[in-house]
């Protein structure tokens, strides 16, 4: 798995994601200024990761599940063996995020869920040579990637905000 000649990008679209992702929404609108939400990575004017327990927002709960099949599936390893852990990314018109990796802990495999996407909200590039990839984001869709995978989210250049979901995965 860590070797790049053998990369591989896997998305995953959730079933029923249309009311999985109002409840994402309405929770994270409903808890994100609670003084218990915890906020990170102050870049370009902005917290790039928001965290809001899964007791307040149920349906994240869900979005940890199908992260955790998706991963064993991805790592060929049973779904006890691994954890996930997520956080709100929220892209206003004209945010964006700068290049980074989830290698820092025991991550094993990484990914992003998308809640709400606009058109021109912004691409996830994943850049390491020889790969470059750009990927269009849809609402409902999951892509895992490598940890150790640097990546980036142009410009959001459309008028509404676009709401994501940043995952990692490692072992239980």
């Amino acid at each position: 798995m860590n070797d790049l000649k053998n990369f591989s990008l896997y998305t995953h679209i959730l079933d029923d994601y249309e009311e999985i992702n109002q409840q994402l929404v309405n929770g994270l609108n409903t808890h994100i200024n609670e003084d218990t939400t915890r906020k990170s990575h102050h870049f370009l004017g902005r917290y790039e990761n928001i965290y809001i327990d899964s007791e307040k927002i149920p349906a994240l709960s869900l979005i940890i599940d199908a992260a955790i099949r998706q991963g064993a599936k991805i790592l060929d390893c049973p779904t006890k063996n691994l954890k996930a852990g997520l956080w709100f990314n929220i892209m206003n018109p004209g945010d964006k995020t700068t290049l980074h990796r989830h290698d820092d802990y025991d991550e094993r495999l990484s990914a992003v869920y998308y809640v709400q996407v606009a058109d021109n909200s912004g691409t996830l590039h994943l850049n390491k040579k020889p790969v470059d990839i750009r990927v269009t984001p849809r609402q409902g869709m999951f892509v895992f990637f490598l940890p150790d995978m640097p990546h980036e989210v142009s410009e959001n250049l459309s008028q509404q905000c676009r709401i994501s979901l940043g995952i990692n995965i490692g072992p239980a």
